[in-house]
Order: C-alpha cells, then sequence, then structure tokens
C-alpha cells in the first residue's frame, strides 16, 4: 500500500511538472527553470522505474533494458587477454549490453577477434592507431600523455554512424584494467543525462568521487588539481546515448592537459549541477582502479636467447 501510494504521488509530481513545462514552452518563454524542469522530470521518472525494479527483485522492468554500450580501449601486451577474459566474464552477467572494443593499433587482432567471437557478447570490434606522437615510449610514466584518446572517440564515432535512431541507451568507458561490480551496471542504466559516482584505489586515495548534498551533485573528492571543471576517473561516469547523440561535436580531446581529459568530453555535455549521482548518493564504490602488475619476462628472454623459449603456438 506504501509503494502504491508513493507511486501515485511520483506519476502526480511527473503529469504537473510536464504540465508547467508544456505551458512555459507554449508561452514561448526562453526560460532558464525549463532546463531545470525536464531535468527534474526526467529524475523523478528513472527513479520511480528504480523503484520498481526493486520492487520487483530483478534488473527486468516491463519495459525494454536501455542498453549498455561499454566502449573499451585496449593495446597488446602481455596481460591483453587476462584482461579482456576477466571483462568478458563480468560482462556476459550484465543484460542488455553492447561492448566496443577498439584496439590500438591499424587492424583488428587475430587474438582479440577470437576471444571476441567466443564471448558470447553482443561487440563490436574495431581499431584506431593512436598518432605516433601521442604514443608512450618504453620509459615513459603513464600519466606524460593521456592514453586511449582516439580509441574512445572511434567508439563514439561508431554509435553516432550506427546508433543515430536509438534513443534509449547508455554510454560508458569502460577500461579494461578496472575491476566491476555487476550493480554499476543496474546503477548507470537509466542514466538521463550524466551519471556519476566514486571511483576506488584511484588518485593515491582510496577513493575519489562526487560530494552529494540534498541529492545534488555540489563538488568531488579529489586531492590533485581539485579545481579542474570536472575532477573524475573515466570510470566513474556514464552519457546518456540520447544526450551524446544530441552534442555531435562532442569527443575527447586528444591535445587536453593531464587530468583534464574526462572534462573535455563532459565541459561539451553537461554542467556539475545537472549530475546525476548514484550508487547511494556516491557513498558506494563499485568500480576499482585495479592495475594488473606488469609481468616480468626476464627468464622468458634468457630461454629465448638460447633458442628454448615458450612454444609460440600457445596463445597467452
Amino acid at each position: 500500500m506504501r509503494l502504491r501510494l508513493r507511486s501515485i504521488f511520483a506519476v502526480y509530481f511527473v503529469l504537473s511538472a510536464l504540465g508547467l513545462l508544456y505551458a512555459l514552452l507554449q508561452l514561448g518563454q526562453q526560460c532558464e527553470c525549463v532546463q531545470q524542469v525536464r531535468a527534474a522530470v526526467e529524475r523523478e521518472r528513472a527513479r520511480l522505474q528504480r523503484a520498481r525494479v526493486h520492487a520487483a527483485g530483478t534488473e527486468a522492468p516491463a519495459q525494454p533494458l536501455p542498453t549498455i554500450y561499454a566502449i573499451t580501449p585496449t593495446y597488446a601486451r602481455w596481460v591483453q587477454k587476462a584482461e579482456l577474459v576477466r571483462l568478458s566474464q563480468t560482462f556476459g552477467h550484465v543484460g542488455g549490453f553492447h561492448w566496443i572494443v577498439v584496439e590500438d593499433g591499424e587492424g583488428r587482432s587475430p587474438l582479440v577477434t577470437r576471444l571476441l567471437a567466443g564471448s558470447g557478447l553482443s561487440y563490436t570490434h574495431l581499431s584506431a592507431p593512436t598518432p605516433p606522437a601521442q604514443r608512450l615510449r618504453a620509459h615513459d610514466p603513464s600519466w606524460l600523455q593521456p592514453r586511449g584518446v582516439e580509441q574512445r572517440n572511434a567508439g563514439i564515432d561508431w554509435l553516432r554512424q550506427h546508433r543515430a535512431e536509438h534513443r534509449r541507451g547508455v554510454v560508458y568507458f569502460a577500461d579494461d584494467d578496472n575491476t566491476y561490480s555487476l550493480r554499476l551496471f543496474h546503477e548507470m542504466r537509466w542514466t538521463v543525462g550524466v551519471s556519476v559516482w566514486p571511483v576506488g584505489l584511484v588518485g593515491g586515495l582510496r577513493f575519489e568521487g562526487p560530494r552529494v548534498e540534498g541529492g545534488r551533485v555540489v563538488g568531488f573528492h579529489t586531492a590533485w588539481q581539485p579545481s579542474r571543471p570536472f575532477p573524475i576517473d573515466m570510470a566513474g561516469f556514464a552519457v546518456s546515448l540520447p544526450l551524446l547523440l544530441d552534442h555531435p561535436r562532442a569527443r575527447f580531446d586528444p591535445g587536453a592537459q593531464r587530468g583534464y581529459l574526462e572534462s573535455s568530453l563532459l565541459q561539451q555535455l553537461t554542467s556539475m549541477q545537472l549530475l546525476e549521482p548514484r550508487a547511494d548518493n556516491c557513498t558506494t564504490v563499485l568500480v576499482w582502479h585495479t592495475r594488473t602488475e606488469k609481468p616480468k619476462m626476464k627468464q622468458e628472454e634468457a630461454l629465448s636467447r638460447d633458442g628454448r623459449g615458450s612454444d609460440s603456438r600457445v596463445e597467452v
């Protein structure tokens, strides 16, 4: 009975807000509150949908699930297959999911091709090379150049070319060296604009993420350059597909300063006031920046010099 009354109130709120929005539009007033009312309506609609899902005890609502499009840049290295296998077995538990894997190179490798074909997932396999001037050299620190920029932009371009008529979906930039809770995908599924949450083990902190007061983002918990427009990790936000499609020029800036890559995209799409906090108002960590340790291959190199290296026909 309590849930029914709450649902009735929520429906009343949505209808009232829609009536106000319609009246403002009919009057032709260019009021800043129009965007705020529209955002409030969509937030309440999404909240009501999540309440229904929670009450039913399942993620599947009566209407079709919005598709989650996860864009994963990847490059050849010893742990590449291990990372992608781990991700594919997580993503296999997520309904309504499409994986866009973009290799850093001139073409698609046999290793990744075979892995995706055997994953059982709905996927798209692309390649996009990083320009030589933006490539890290062997001993460069990982922060010297923004990584995965061309690959993420290639994924965005694919969505614009192949999903232009789709008005339901959410885009997430899922790097292959993170660990993801299944709950994270349920949290992002009903994103209206840009949804956000904390990321664990990043930025030299236990976690980084938005600070929320009264259900709205008012700042960010971070240690490094907190004055950035959006001091947030790549794993800490998702963008609704309609919003991305409505901004055809929005993409990551290859020339962005260190730590500003996320901001280079988000500044084209939203503002801090319109961010949608998820994960218990950004108090629960559901994704971790767990980089796999680079394996030491000295013994392999020594055996290879003697002609006794591991069998190259065994794929690792």
